[in-house]
């Protein structure tokens, strides 16, 4: 007799959602800046200040521009970070903070080389060098962000102190990904635990808890980073095979992950690890968002601060905007702009989910801002 898969229970069936939008929030299209002919492959908010949430960055080429978002609808350039190697080329960023609480930018790419770029001084602060191929994604950690994980081609995660340089943990081995790594994420509460995806179709769950001491040690290590006793992590606490194809974008809800594939659709699960018998343990899929013409790979979702809203771009350069805790999924709003039909890589929703942005393939910035909303009054 064949067994069910996850979810596929009586009862236990995914909720889908509707591609018929609620119109419970109206968005109207307000601007459009280009910055140049190479594609922005990132976009972010900083949600690490009360100071700058309306300051977002982005990426594209050898280029890291910093952005205020004006209640007018206008954008602001702030400053400018330009690479000193004119082939690279920036896929991801991340904002993150030096332990006196200086903003700074995380960037890296095609180089597998970490830019850490001083917010204040608009200077480079530092360089890590570690990885042995490009990299495709960095995240910071919200309760501590001074320590961010940066994905890899090179099949590898590795989780830095931005403070003293110091490459601190490398999760890779014998339990680790077989191919490119292509997204990973922070537990937003349990400290120990990461999510990470990849070319290998799968998601891993790790946990750095027996490893805590090395980090807490890092922010005190006064010799050279180089002389760190680096750790390795082999083996994940689950690995999740919840897509059959590559996996490129995957992020907490609470205990729960949302991850996506060139399927078009991404899926909110619950992984159930045992934590005696790691690798061992099940999940449970529990809803699915849809997201027409969303089939090719490095197309990366994102989430105002509170998780309330999700937005989601696809190779027509349409956005999707999904309410993600209500059950099933609730489609917001479906955003367009006539002139906008390039792939959209990246978005990013501001704190309150006032305002949406998307960088595309053509280096354009797209903006969208929340009808009658408050802030929008002002």
């Amino acid at each position: 007799m064949a067994k069910l898969g996850p979810g596929q229970g009586l009862g236990c069936e995914a909720a889908v959602g509707s591609l018929a939008p609620s119109r419970k929030r109206e968005y109207k299209a307000c601007n459009k800046l280009t910055e140049g002919k190479r594609p922005l492959y990132a976009i972010g908010f900083n949600f690490l200040d009360v100071r700058y949430y309306d300051v977002f960055a982005t990426v594209g080429g050898n280029r890291v521009t910093t952005y205020s978002c004006l209640k007018d609808g206008n954008f602001a350039i702030l400053q400018a970070y330009v690479d000193e190697d004119k082939d690279e080329s920036f896929y991801t960023l991340s904002w993150a903070c030096d332990l006196d609480g200086t903003p700074l930018l995380v960037a890296a790419g095609s180089n597998g080389i970490i830019r850490v770029i001083n917010c204040a001084t608009e200077k480079l602060l530092k360089t890590f060098v570690g990885h042995g191929d490009s990299i495709n994604e960095i995240r910071t950690q919200a309760l501590k962000p001074s320590l961010i994980i940066s994905a890899s081609k090179d099949e590898s995660v590795r989780l830095w102190n931005v403070h003293t340089g110091i490459c601190i943990l490398i999760f890779a081995g014998a339990g680790g990904h077989r191919n490119e790594v292509l997204s990973v994420d922070f537990h937003p509460s349990d400290i120990y635990r990461i999510a990470s995806c990849g070319m290998d179709n799968t998601v891993k769950i790790w946990s750095m808890k027996e490893f805590w001491p090395y980090v807490e040690q890092s922010f005190t290590w006064t010799d050279l980073p180089s002389k760190f006793p680096t750790k390795y992590v082999q083996f994940p606490v689950l690995i999740a095979v919840v897509h059959s194809n590559y996996v490129d974008c995957t992020r907490w809800l609470g205990d729960f992950v949302l991850s996506k594939s060139v399927d078009n659709e991404i899926v909110l699960w619950e992984p159930k690890t045992k934590e005696q018998s790691p690798g061992e343990g099940s999940i449970d899929i529990l809803q699915k968002y849809p997201v027409p013409e969303c089939d090719i790979w490095f197309i990366k979702f994102s989430c105002d601060f509170h998780f309330n809203q999700l937005a989601i771009g696809n190779r027509e350069g349409k956005v999707y905007v999904w309410e993600v805790q209500s059950s099933p999924p609730v489609l917001t709003a479906r955003l367009t702009n006539p002139q906008c039909k390039s792939a959209i890589r990246q978005t990013a929703v501001s704190f309150d989910g006032s305002t949406i942005l998307a960088c595309s393939e053509d280096g354009s910035i797209w903006r969208w801002d929340e009808v009658d909303h408050p802030s929008m009054k002002n």
